[in-house]
């Protein structure tokens, strides 16, 4: 032994040369890994790299996919063929009759423009069971990725100048551990490059899940839930809210009420998925 001390896996600590185990792993580490830790697609279990395969991310994300949509709620236009929720050139965004469903049309919720990658249905929904009540983490990334995808084909859209994920209560929070919201926000703020303020609102008011709630009664349930700690944060902003799931709406409308009386100048929705009317 001549005493030089070396790391078998980069090579001598001196600064020379990686060893053998080092280029090896420079030249094939990602494959080394696909074989030792192999993956499957999050919908169909086919071995793939990604959390989605080619085949099912074209088929419930993909063009083909695609749906014409409410610009304000984002539920599927009925008859409009795909497309045709979008402005004419060179118009501003705006609440134009012809992009909104009867509803918003006759009775606008308190935001603006909602975006979403996909319907909450078979088999999407099922992702969203596992991120929301499964502790997969790792699905979030993936929600933030094919949200991403789906801002960036809306040409028309102005960014948020903040990103805050829909607040949960202290007692849900415990229980679940995580904030699916937060975490779906995090990466999508960065892809983004938009600033993330996980405490712009906050929910000041424990809630039954909406889900649970007879429809009649949602409102009654969330009304009053939020509360915006500094108003400077909002004031005069366009304030993007994401969240996994948008139902029937009320969360987002509540959330985006509170926003605006606090002087936010522009709400948009940035959700995961949404469920379709019935």
């Amino acid at each position: 032994m001549n005493g030089k001390l070396t790391d078998q896996t980069t090579g001598p600590r001196d600064g020379g040369k990686p060893g053998p185990a080092g280029a090896l792993w420079r030249r094939h580490g990602a494959r080394i890994l696909r074989a030792l830790l192999p993956t499957s697609c999050a919908l169909c279990g086919t071995g793939c790299d990604e959390t989605l395969c080619p085949d099912c991310a074209a088929q419930f994300f993909g063009a083909g996919a695609a749906v014409a949509r409410c610009r304000c709620c984002a539920n599927p236009l009925p008859g409009a063929a795909v497309g045709a929720d979008q402005p004419p050139s060179g118009k501003p965004p705006g609440r134009s009759a012809e992009r909104l469903c009867g509803q918003c049309a006759t009775q606008p919720p308190a935001f603006d423009v909602t975006l979403t990658a996909a319907d909450y249905a078979m088999p999407v929904d099922q992702l969203v069971l596992q991120l929301k009540f499964g502790h997969r983490l790792a699905l979030a990334a993936l929600f933030a990725r094919l949200l991403r995808d789906a801002v960036l084909q809306q040409p028309d859209f102005v960014l948020p100048a903040l990103i805050c994920p829909v607040p949960l209560g202290p007692r849900r929070l415990a229980e679940r551990g995580y904030n699916q919201a937060l975490e779906i926000a995090r990466p999508l703020a960065r892809s983004l490059g938009v600033a993330l303020h996980p405490r712009l609102a906050a929910r000041v008011r424990e809630t039954t899940a909406q889900s649970s709630v007879a429809p009649e009664q949602r409102q009654r349930n969330i009304a009053g839930a939020f509360a915006v700690p500094d108003a400077a944060l909002v004031r005069g902003r366009h304030i993007g809210i994401v969240d996994d799931v948008m139902t029937s709406g009320g969360t987002l409308d509540e959330l985006a009420a509170t926003l605006k009386r606090h002087g936010a100048a522009r709400v948009s929705n940035l959700v995961f998925a949404r469920t379709p009317p019935h």
